[in-house]
């Protein structure tokens, strides 16, 4: 579909929920939703995310922000958001626990967190006639053993508690629309990196890590021998993808991978970051992680097809980009220091 096909299906601009909002994702979305002309309010507990990922947003007429755990009753969450700004027509659900390892280890929470979330957001869009969710889904979902690169069709056989609960979360959205009339559009993310992304946290991404430890001069440690890949998506792209499902009707029902469609190994990526850096860096490895993928990367056709979706920034134009982010938060820490 293209681009001019695309925009009869696109709803005017209106009141969007925005679960874990304040996070690297979901903070990118807001800046979308809200260049679109949307009222926004973003829902966070701040476990992960942080308000300074907002901070563009703060006193904007059309923006709010409430701290909350999705894992509780949403009605009483949103009654003031509903009030300033009108019924929620339309959410984008990021909140998660997103560590793979951390799912491994605590399986129990994770269920309570991205299933149970899921279903208590899903029961607030029954009951109040939300029109469309846009959900967060994730690679982890796919077979370790798949054919790559992977479609939607492809066998899903999570290999980690995260990727089943982030399939038995697609169920239930496919639940809820045949049922209760919830449109929802399911984007599988293949391996998002940007600006906004904290290398500190055991949630972050590798891109951002390895940037961190290279500016730094520290030692890299790579899983494994390297040679697993990842399809890296920058997140400016992802986030327009997000903001165009839960703004148009086109992809509704439907799981979409969200990617590149471009296979990149663990060795190259290091390989760039040390040359974009200049850093002297050692490189050691470490035994891989259970849960861990051996490669990933997507299709593009339905991304095409469905959301006129097609990346706009290159990996070594995104990391450039990503390095200039991950400098000026070094330079601001320094002079916070300096101040102190």
């Amino acid at each position: 579909m293209t681009s001019n096909a695309l925009s009869k299906f696109v709803a005017k601009p209106g009141h969007v929920l925005v679960t874990g909002g304040a996070g690297f994702i979901g903070s990118h979305t807001v800046d979308h939703l809200l260049a679109r002309g949307c009222r926004v309010t973003v829902i966070d507990n701040l476990s992960t995310g942080y308000r300074a990922n907002l901070a563009q947003c703060e006193g904007r007429a059309d923006f709010q922000f409430i701290e909350a755990d999705i894992t509780q009753d949403l009605a009483p969450v949103c009654e003031c958001a509903v009030k300033r700004f009108g019924a929620v027509e339309r959410i984008a659900h990021f909140a998660a626990q997103t560590a793979v390892p951390l799912s491994v280890e605590d399986p129990v929470m994770d269920i309570q967190v991205n299933l149970g979330g899921t279903a208590r957001l899903l029961e607030y869009a029954r009951r109040n006639g939300v029109q469309k969710v846009v959900f967060a889904s994730s690679s982890a979902v796919y077979d370790d053993d798949a054919p790559v690169p992977v479609s939607e069709t492809s066998t899903a056989r999570p290999a980690s508690p995260y990727g089943i609960d982030k399939l038995a979360g697609e169920f239930f959205l496919d639940y809820y629309a045949r049922y209760h009339g919830v449109a929802f559009t399911a984007l599988r993310f293949m391996n998002v990196y940007g600006p906004r992304q904290d290398p500190s946290s055991y949630y972050s991404g590798v891109i951002s890590i390895f940037l961190d430890r290279a500016v730094a001069g520290q030692p890299i440690t790579i899983f494994d021998d390297g040679e697993q890949t990842r399809d890296f998506v920058y997140v400016t792209d992802v986030a327009d993808a997000v903001a165009t499902a839960a703004l148009s009707d086109a992809g509704n029902c439907a799981v979409i991978n969200i990617g590149t469609g471009i296979e990149v190994s663990i060795n190259r990526i290091t390989r760039t970051i040390i040359e974009l850096t200049g850093s002297t860096s050692q490189v050691r490895h470490e035994p891989p992680r259970p849960g861990d993928i051996r490669r990933s990367v997507t299709t593009m056709t339905r991304a095409e097809d469905l959301l006129a979706f097609a990346p706009q920034v290159d990996l070594r134009d995104g990391l450039a980009r990503t390095l200039a982010w991950v400098r000026g938060q070094a330079l601001a820490n320094t002079r916070r220091g300096s101040a102190a």
